[in-house]
């Protein structure tokens, strides 16, 4: 009896590791795209508003939510602070102290500080367009064949569990 609650143990929990690989790759797919929500957010409060970096990021914080409406929080924080001399260092700031976003949106988000409040207007706006192409391109990359991937995921998982188990009995 207890080979089989052992058994029936390892199946879940292998199941549940490539259940948790599906949700993590959904939750990427979801923050990328809340990010480029909050992107073109911010490329139109600059073009009509010219709205102060600071406050722009607040406003944006207001506008996504989970990690990123921390991250901005803490970026419109360290603006406010002055800690780093510069966007770009505030930015790595705020995504140390954010913690779990996702590689993706962490790596594009270095990218995009380093030319916020660096440049004139247009710069800003060539900056948050280069940032929006490279969500597009990952949101692409992640959405193509989804089903599939997520799929094989889940059933990997479930797999590798009854094996394991069948090995163990």
């Amino acid at each position: 009896m207890m080979k089989w609650i052992g058994a029936a143990l390892i199946v879940l929990g292998c199941g549940s590791c490539g259940f948790a690989l599906a949700a993590s790759h959904r939750k990427q797919e979801q923050e990328l795209r809340q990010f480029i929500g909050a992107l073109d957010y911010m490329q139109c409060e600059l073009q009509y508003r010219m709205t102060p970096l600071p406050d722009l990021c607040r406003q944006t914080a207001a506008q996504v939510s989970g990690y990123l409406r921390t991250l901005f929080s803490l970026l419109a924080q360290e603006l406010e602070d002055q800690i780093a001399p510069d966007v770009g260092q505030c930015m790595n700031s705020a995504i140390a102290k954010c913690g779990s976003l996702t590689d993706n949106v962490s790596k594009i988000a270095i990218t995009l500080g380093r030319t916020l409040g660096r440049f004139d207007l247009d710069g800003q706006l060539i900056g948050l367009e280069n940032a929006r192409k490279d969500c597009r391109r990952a949101v692409d990359a992640l959405s193509e064949n989804r089903d599939n991937r997520l799929r094989c995921y889940q059933t990997l998982g479930l797999c590798a569990g009854a094996a394991l188990a069948i090995l163990f009995i």
